[in-house]
């Protein structure tokens, strides 16, 4: 199903779509608070989350006093500035993010495995978000083009690291942000099994130390 059949679903106009999105979160706060809805949630403010990967998209999160599902330095600046607009404390600023990494004990090995994957996931979404739009379709993505591209952009890049060189790499791009969580792809596409499963002790088992002795390393680095 296309992005634009999803909206003649349930009845919803096409244009315009990004610039009604305040407007309904503002009206899902409202119905939460006003028990315009049952049952209503047992969170109470509901944590929030705007997935913005533009600057009027995190400005908008900020305005409306939300998190930003996006880490990235650039949007972080236009994110803050809509906190301070829409009356929200700085410092209440909270970020988190799907991150483009695998993690693998054997990096080159598992790019020639993974990739094909990849390939279709990407080629799939780029085609469907043009279907019912009169757009020509974009051209396909060969696995070959995915190696050594390193983008914020979403889905612009898949990095298949081992989890030493991953805390590195994750720490670069979070430094200074106020991150709450990071959220990984278990699976890509229905990759190897193998592949899948070691990703995922990787990330749950190794990850988590090597994480804290990155951010351990650069607090002591400050220090001196």
């Amino acid at each position: 199903m296309c992005i634009r059949d999803r909206y003649e679903l349930f009845g919803a106009p096409f244009d315009h779509r990004i610039k009604r999105v305040a407007d309904n979160i503002q009206e899902i706060r409202r119905l939460w608070t006003e028990g315009g809805v049952t049952p209503l949630p047992i969170q109470n403010p509901v944590p929030l989350w705007g997935g913005f990967y533009g600057p009027r998209g995190a400005r908008t999160a900020g305005r409306l006093g939300i998190g930003l599902l996006h880490i990235s330095h650039e949007m972080y600046g236009h994110y803050q500035a809509g906190l301070i607009e829409g009356g929200h404390d700085p410092s209440t600023a909270r970020v988190a993010d799907l991150l483009p990494v695998l993690l693998a004990d054997d990096p080159e090995e598992a790019w020639a495995r993974i990739t094909p994957h990849l390939a279709y996931q990407m080629n799939s979404y780029r085609q469907a978000s043009v279907q019912g739009t009169g757009q020509p379709a974009p051209p396909i993505i060969a696995p070959e083009h995915f190696r050594g591209r390193r983008t914020d952009e979403p889905w612009g890049a898949l990095e298949i690291l081992t989890a030493q060189d991953a805390a590195v790499r994750i720490h670069e791009k979070t430094a200074g942000l106020p991150v709450q969580h990071l959220i990984f792809w278990a699976s890509i596409a229905g990759m190897p099994d193998d592949l899948v499963t070691r990703n995922i002790e990787l990330v749950s088992q190794q990850l988590p130390a090597l994480l804290q002795r990155q951010s351990d390393l650069v607090e002591v680095r400050s220090r001196e």
